[in-house]
């Protein structure tokens, strides 16, 4: 079944914003030709006649209904007609040879038909006046539906503005300009103040401050230092920097995020294809019932039956028939939350997952990166029977191979930018620590688990209780350890508060791979529920798949490699999309861009609403219509109050959907 639309054509390859156009749908699904182009002087003339031609067909057709009013001679029977006949054709021109073409093609039932058959037979039945007026109502009805289409298109049309199309590179110290995809990694970058960074890249500058709100939501400059890592979109807000480029323009953290929400577009939800395959039930029924409604009354009324009463019946029938409203409004209410959610740092990679975070009742969180920062300092540094600047370095060395924020926390502490040792051999063991040779030294570093694996004994007298330690052991000899400790999120405590007003969520989890002891201290201090501590990742599948079989719907939260498996498993994976992993973030249903975990709430808040504000559409238009189509079949209902609440109907559930877009969350 083929539905009208209208929408914007967003060329990805060039990521800029064309004008919007009629595209043919099948199921409600519109096929969007992303590469197409339109010139500038076709956009001008488009939006002159999308509102010159309704308002100069409305007030021609009120001057005929004026006239009308009246006993006057000029107004013979074919004047009307042709007076009409002319507005007519001026403002359902264009449906009727949408109409013509669609039949050619073999799709009879459609909205262009129905509109077609059911105007053409007012004309022919001399209601020429109703012609006319459901015909521009019906045009005035798809304007409405543009201008919400497009108003909940724009969060995500500013963020498609964010990627630029020219940058300066320096080549031997000359200026050259490209376009950021010619840039090869490597190549150093420059953005003047104002700029907006091309590409992801590492900071060569002694600083930067740079505004991140396209990116992150967060409206606050953000200062990065030299040797931090800046990403595409960033603005700058001070001086002339220059950046070593990363990663590759199809690579850079802005280009994924352009992919996710093109691909967010075209995933349906349920609900959405539920509606799309009974329109294309419902459409066919209503059709040949309005041709039943004109052929069996004859058969039981002989002489009393009046064909042209029965006639207009049927016409009033397949005016309110048009699935407009809920054709419309529902992919519209689903492109309203994912438009609100953008607008606040969160990718929906589809509508069906608005409509899973509807279901979840149990949120499962990683700790580190999700609800702490992420961010591991240094507190103390205890050497046992050895040098204390040898041990600090010699475990810096050994961690500088790992990649796990605790191991970044200590090369950073250690400073061994000049050190003369090497590791060799090096092995890191999941969930214990690492081990490898460096010169005559062979070096543990982990915690007690690790120790207990080697057969290390280790003083037993350390409070492990406390906050994270590094044991070390230097040739299997126990020699001292370092304590690291992490930093709680701005908003960690209001996330799980938020989602403790949430009436559908029963719990709130946190999984970790840190010490339980840890693990319990930052739940007290955040109110979290249930907190396991000292998991391995294939130990936080297994609580998941626990928490699964008992019949929740988990939602869960992580950020790092070792999260995208529970992240794939969990009915919704949402993962940290501004320091989170790769992995993490192409695993997960949904993203956030902010790093903020009360994002989340917020996340569940706008699924609630759309769900809600969809269901009131369906509800409201199914209603309507039932009742205006039993009126209309016994003769209680005119085209007037027919092409009324067809069209009354689906502005309603427009600007119902629109809605969205105007709420606030918090």
């Amino acid at each position: 079944m083929h539905f009208r639309c209208m929408l914007h054509y967003l060329n990805f390859e060039t990521n800029s914003i064309i004008m919007s156009e009629e595209y043919e749908c099948e199921d409600g699904a519109c096929a969007v030709d992303y590469t197409k182009d339109t010139p500038k002087s076709k956009k001008n003339v488009s939006i002159n006649k999308t509102y010159i031609i309704p308002i100069i067909s409305l007030f021609f057709l009120l001057l005929g209904i004026g006239f009308g009013f009246y006993d006057v001679s000029f107004f013979k029977a074919p004047v009307p007609l042709i007076w009409f006949g002319i507005i007519y054709i001026f403002i359902g021109g264009p449906v009727i040879l949408k109409a013509a073409k669609l039949i050619v093609k073999g799709a009879i039932y459609n909205e262009f038909v129905l509109m077609s058959v059911a105007t053409l037979g007012a004309f022919l039945i001399g209601s020429h006046e109703e012609g006319v007026a459901v015909m521009l109502f019906y045009v005035v009805g798809e304007l409405f539906q543009e201008a919400a289409v497009n108003k909940a298109k724009h969060s995500i049309e500013a963020l498609l503005k964010v990627q630029v199309e020219e940058v300066i590179v320096l080549e031997n110290d000359i200026a050259v300009i490209k376009h950021p995809r010619d840039v090869n990694v490597g190549q150093i970058i420059q953005a003047k103040p104002g700029e907006k960074i091309a590409l992801d890249g590492e900071l060569i500058s002694n600083d930067a401050v740079l505004n991140t709100a396209a990116l992150t939501g967060e409206s606050a400059p953000d200062t990065k230092m030299k040797g931090e890592k800046v990403l595409a979109g960033m603005i700058n807000l001070s001086k002339v920097i220059e950046v070593k480029v990363t990663s590759k323009f199809e690579d850079t953290k802005l280009s994924k995020i352009l992919k996710l929400v093109q691909e967010a577009v075209g995933r349906k939800a349920k609900t959405q294809l539920l509606v799309s395959r009974l329109a294309k039930i419902y459409t066919p029924i209503v059709f040949w019932l309005a041709i039943a409604l004109v052929i069996v009354p004859y058969f039981f009324l002989g002489d009393a039956y009046i064909f042209q009463m029965w006639f207009q019946r049927a016409l009033i029938f397949l005016v309110i028939s048009c699935p407009c409203a809920l054709v419309i409004s529902i992919p519209l209410g689903y492109f309203g939350g994912i438009g609100a959610a953008s607008h606040h740092g969160i990718l929906f990679k589809g509508s069906n997952f608005l409509d899973l975070m509807t279901k979840v009742d149990t949120v499962v969180m990683d700790k580190t990166g999700t609800l702490t920062k992420g961010v591991f300092e240094v507190q103390e540094l205890v050497a046992q029977n050895f040098d204390k600047e040898l041990l600090v370095e010699l475990t810096a060395v050994l961690e500088a191979n790992s990649t796990h924020p605790i191991a970044e926390a200590i090369v950073k502490y250690a400073k061994i930018d000049k050190t003369a040792f090497k590791a060799t051999n090096v092995e890191e063991i999941s969930g214990y620590g690492m081990k490898g040779e460096i010169g005559e030294y062979e070096v543990f570093a982990g915690n007690t688990k690790l120790f207990e694996k080697f057969k290390i004994p280790y003083d037993e007298k350390l409070d492990l209780n406390t906050e994270t330690i590094v044991v070390i052991a230097i040739n299997k000899k126990y020699t001292g350890y370092i304590i690291i400790a992490d930093t709680l999120k701005e908003d960690a405590k209001k996330a799980i508060s938020n989602l403790h007003t949430l009436k559908k969520i029963t719990e709130v989890v946190m999984l970790s791979g840190d010490k339980q002891a840890v693990v319990d201290k930052v739940a007290k201090q955040l109110g979290i529920d249930k907190a396991i501590g000292e998991l391995l990742p294939e130990d936080k599948i297994n609580e998941v798949e626990k928490l699964k079989a008992t019949g929740r719907t988990i939602a869960f939260v992580g950020d790092g490699i070792n999260d995208a498996p529970v992240i794939t498993i969990a009915d919704v994976g949402m993962a940290m999309g501004g320091l989170g992993s790769d992995a993490a973030i192409e695993t997960a249903d949904v993203v956030i861009q902010t790093d903020q975990p009360s994002k989340v709430a917020i996340a569940i808040k706008i699924s609630n609403a759309t769900t809600k504000i969809i269901w009131q559409n369906i509800s409201l238009a199914l209603g309507v219509k039932i009742l205006v189509l039993i009126l209309g079949a016994f003769g209680m209902a005119t085209l007037w109050e027919a092409v009324i609440a067809d069209v009354g109907v689906a502005l309603l559930a427009i600007l119902n959907a629109v809605r969205i877009q105007r709420m606030h969350w918090s």
